[in-house]
């Protein structure tokens, strides 16, 4: 099907945008833009993010440092900001089709352009916009340089040719050495571990992710097992949601054991003991105990698992 004739290309309405726009598409865009995923649009794959994290990352202390963005209060004015974006076609709205059988767990999802380009938070949206360009023309224009120059290694003058040879020569030697001290933290490791009741390794910090110096703090340590947690034959791990409901189950029983009243003196209100009747009334009265605070329970931990909720 022919597009209209008024139809404007993608790369035009995006050179037509306004400045401040332009400015808050690349921010969105950026590494503390909106979390993305993979999808296929067209036989494409592209990035697709969810229209309500947009709306809270330009709700964010990162987005308020900018300058010369629109300003954003509060979640309306949010939303409107990209409302304002979306007919400039640096993202657009798609839809997820319902697939039968399903994907597969980690694949790209199938996307399918919406009809109707409105700002919803709660549907996707797909980038037609990579970022400013500049940083990709740089990162060529220097590799070119770079692969010239080490094609022209021959033509150097040389001091230079000299020169680039210590410095191989002193970044072989720090490699070098970094294998050596490995190997030797290993092989004292190995002595202290049979000789003494504790293993010792020196830079313990050496291959965590940490800066450089602060892989070489502290000089010592002793290796402390780490203590995990051993599960029984048949449990099952539990989930976010069975941790945050453990959590609303604890805060429910602890809540109405504080603010309960004194109960009243056993003597003035409970009949004599009845030979006959045996243990049953305490237990009714645990059970009626117990089940009082079941619906402050149960709306707790619905608002908790709602906000643990995922995104997708």
């Amino acid at each position: 099907m022919a597009p209209p004739t008024d139809a404007t290309s993608v790369l035009d309405a995006q050179k037509s945008a306004p400045a401040d726009l332009k400015a808050v598409a690349e921010f969105l865009r950026g590494k503390h833009g909106p979390k993305v995923r993979r999808g296929v649009l067209n036989g494409k794959r592209v990035d697709y993010f969810k229209g309500k994290t947009a709306v809270r990352v330009l709700m964010g202390p990162q987005y308020q440092k900018l300058k010369k963005v629109p300003a954003v209060k509060d979640e309306a004015e949010a939303a409107a900001l990209i409302a304002q974006i979306l007919p400039r076609a640096f993202f657009l709205r798609v839809d997820r089709p319902v697939m039968d059988p399903p994907a597969k767990s980690g694949m790209p999802k199938l996307l399918n352009l919406a009809p109707q380009q409105q700002f919803d938070p709660a549907v996707h949206y797909a980038w037609f916009y990579d970022g400013s360009p500049l940083w990709t023309i740089v990162g060529g224009i220097a590799m070119v340089i770079v692969m010239l120059a080490g094609v022209m290694f021959p033509l150097w003058p040389e001091k230079l040719r000299i020169g680039v040879w210590y410095l191989s020569v002193g970044a072989l030697g720090l490699v070098g050495a970094f294998i050596v001290l490995a190997i030797i933290r290993l092989i004292l490791w190995c002595l202290t571990k049979i000789a003494m009741p504790k293993a010792i390794w020196i830079f313990p910090n050496l291959f965590e992710d940490v800066g450089f110096v602060d892989s070489f703090i502290p000089g010592w340590a002793w290796d402390e097992p780490k203590k995990k947690k051993l599960r029984k034959v048949g449990e099952k791990r539990s989930s976010k949601k069975d941790k945050a409901a453990a959590a609303a189950a604890a805060d429910g029983a602890a809540g109405p054991a504080i603010t309960a009243p004194p109960a009243a003196p056993a003597a003035s209100t409970t009949p004599a003991p009845n030979p006959s009747a045996g243990p049953a009334a305490p237990e009714s009265a645990g059970a009626s105990t117990a089940t009082a605070p079941a619906p402050q329970l149960r709306s707790r931990q619905a608002a908790t698992v709602e906000e643990i909720g995922d995104d997708e």
